[in-house]
């Protein structure tokens, strides 16, 4: 059977059957003069950031991405060049919603935060976060530097699904939200209330589903640009203010992507260069890794409308750079070491649900203390995780294990609703190190599998590095493998290659994940003094 995301139209509530249709778009020129310009390559970001809404505020591009059950939550990318990216923050500071979400009885898995907004009010210089969660409410949160803090403003009783946040050039602030019903909200002027909500469009049955809204206005027209999961795009036009009526054009359908095995590029946002160029910054399906971001250059017709550019008839694996000024630094890269100093985590980092912050430490490396007693690394708090970098990348972990406790767990992971790890286990006052597979989810993402031993070795000492290599290519299911080293230089396979599945549903990508519970008692602690993500 293909897994690949081209042959998955989904929803969130349901799965459509693909549709047949041409990608719509122009070509881009080819030759030499073509091939000589500087370039660069998709997707722009080799790690795992989906439903992005993106935007410019004066010479800085900014963009959010969903994050589910991980905290903090939505995270805030920033770039200088629409190509080179970091995270700067989360614009969530926590999953405050429900004890799911601190695994306290029940837990978060494929809820939290989905495709959400991100604006930036020049009135007040603040930036706003916006989204829905669990079908019930919508928080709105502000910040007046995407570094935070981040705090929220409210709480909307209306849940606007996959909402597009617009301020408008009276200051007004609108939502384009729904799932083929698609409604626009106005909200009070200080945003904290909704003063009305209209249904503007109903998608028509030939088109079957539109989601993942993003609203615009350019040269006074009115735009909801909408995903047709997970092959399609489209745009809705108003000449007549927010409200409607929206005439609907298709932008791209079963579009062939940039990644081999992936899918088609779709659900993004739209952005405006200095110079006044147009770019269309989507996700593209590519599992193991997750939905990886892919950016083609726009140009519109003259009545109006958004045309994604070509290359081959497809969208280009490579494109001529964007003409921007002078970054006035380079972004802080995404892969590389950790040593956790300072007082706060790095915002590459986020939690497996909320972790209990009474049990862990940075300054002096990052100590995990146990949080959790359990078999079940599912229900473990306190796992911190971190994404991968494709197409292929290796971890490393030094960690001190002096501190461990009888029944003790604490290791390095590669994290999905099918895992595996490489780590320590401490039974009867002796240390192993052991490679575990067979951790599974099912469906509902229930537990199926708390794991199984497939090999160990015993070591002795204080201190001990983990490995775990990551084959993230998408179109199949690829291998993870594991190692650990005694001295740090010299790394011994442990185990079989454990197949990491390409199956979408859980949404997320495979993580690496640093983890330490307990199977007996509470009390025990180990101490991770470096991390390191490096690629071939």
């Amino acid at each position: 059977m293909n897994l690949s995301w081209s042959h998955h139209a989904l929803t969130r509530r349901h799965t459509l059957a693909a549709a047949t249709g041409l990608a719509a778009g122009a070509l881009l020129p080819t030759g030499p003069a073509f091939a000589a310009a500087a370039q660069y390559t998709n997707p722009v970001i080799w790690q795992d950031f989906a439903d992005i809404d993106v935007m410019r505020v004066g010479d800085t591009y900014y963009a959010s991405a969903s994050t589910m059950h991980y905290s903090p939550g939505a995270p805030v990318l920033r770039s200088y060049d629409l190509v080179n990216w970091e995270i700067a923050g989360h614009a969530v500071p926590a999953l405050d919603f429900g004890a799911k979400y601190d695994l306290n009885g029940a837990r978060g898995y494929v809820r939290g935060i989905w495709a959400s907004s991100l604006a930036y009010r020049p009135s007040n210089r603040t930036f706003y976060w916006l989204g829905q969660i669990d079908f019930a409410r919508t928080y709105l949160y502000t910040a007046t530097a995407v570094e935070g803090p981040w705090s929220r403003l409210t709480t909307i009783s209306t849940p606007y699904y996959d909402a597009g946040l617009l301020v408008d050039t009276d200051d007004t602030l609108y939502v384009a939200y729904g799932n083929t019903t698609i409604s626009v909200a106005q909200l009070s002027r200080d945003g904290r209330t909704q003063v009305r909500t209209q249904e503007v469009f109903r998608t028509p049955s030939s088109v079957g589903t539109l989601e993942g809204a993003r609203f615009y206005k350019i040269n006074g027209q009115y735009y909801i640009f909408l995903t047709r999961p997970a092959n399609g795009q489209y745009i809705l036009k108003s000449s007549n203010g927010p409200f409607g009526p929206y005439t609907m054009r298709q932008v791209l359908l079963d579009l062939r992507g940039p990644i081999p095995g992936g899918g088609v590029p779709h659900q993004g946002g739209l952005v405006r260069t200095q110079s006044g160029a147009w770019y269309y910054l989507a996700f593209v399906d590519a599992y193991p890794g997750g939905r990886l971001p892919a950016l083609a250059p726009v140009t519109w017709t003259a009545d109006g409308w958004p045309v994604v550019q070509l290359v081959d008839g497809a969208w280009g694996t490579t494109y001529p750079l964007p003409a921007v000024p002078t970054p006035p630094r380079q972004v802080t890269p995404m892969t590389g070491i950790d040593t956790f100093d300072g007082t706060s985590l790095k915002p590459r980092w986020e939690w497996n649900h909320n972790p209990d912050n009474t049990r862990w430490s940075v300054g002096n490396g990052l100590t995990l203390r146990t949080a959790t007693v359990t078999h079940d690394l599912y229900w473990a708090r306190n796992t911190l995780t971190h994404r991968i970098q494709g197409p292929t990348s290796t971890a490393t972990v030094q960690l001190d294990h002096s501190a461990m406790r009888d029944g003790d767990r604490a290791g390095l992971a590669l994290l999905r609703d099918s895992s595996a790890w490489i780590g320590l286990k401490r039974d009867g006052g002796a240390t192993r190190v052991v490679t575990v597979t067979g951790l599974t989810m099912d469906g509902n993402w229930n537990t199926t599998g708390t794991g199984t031993e497939v090999a160990s070795a015993p070591v002795s000492g204080g201190r001990v590095w983990l490995r775990a290599n990551a084959d993230i290519r998408s179109g199949a299911p690829r291998p993870g493998t594991f190692s650990y080293s005694t001295d740090g230089i010299t790394f011994t396979r442990l185990g079989p290659a454990f197949s990491m599945g390409n199956d979408w549903r859980f949404f997320m990508g495979y993580r690496f994940a640093l983890f330490n519970h307990a199977t007996q008692a509470l009390g025990g602690a180990v101490r991770v003094t470096r991390f390191e993500m490096s690629t071939p």
